[in-house]
């Protein structure tokens, strides 16, 4: 099983959800998320200090885990909806998963996903 989390900009959340839907993706957890990274321009925040910098973009972060065979399929939607070719459209993260438990059926590994 692979954990592929997406940050991702918020106005392309919904198509990202639709294609992961349209894949067979069981289940997402979704945040609202802020962060900075290179594509972020750092203004001055005049109400702080004349030194004080701060700006963060906001984004849309997607959780799923899924199995092994079908991630790549997962990163090809996340991709296809989510990228405009610029930079800080996002960001995509696979980890393996060892194991997962469905809490109220007690299964585990791939029929708890």
């Amino acid at each position: 099983m692979k954990r592929v989390e997406a940050v991702v900009s918020k106005d392309k959340l919904s198509a990202v959800v639709e294609a992961l839907q349209k894949i067979g993706v069981g289940g997402i957890t979704i945040f609202d998320a802020k962060g900075w990274g290179r594509a972020s321009k750092m203004t001055r925040d005049s109400k702080k200090s004349p030194t004080s910098y701060e700006k963060f973009n906001v984004k849309s972060y997607v959780l799923t885990v899924v199995d092994d065979s079908i991630v790549d399929k997962v990163v090809s939607a996340i991709l296809d909806t989510a990228s405009t070719g610029s930079v800080g459209d996002g960001k995509i993260f696979i980890d393996n998963i060892d194991t997962a438990v469905d809490i109220g059926s007690g299964q585990k590994g791939v029929l708890a996903i």
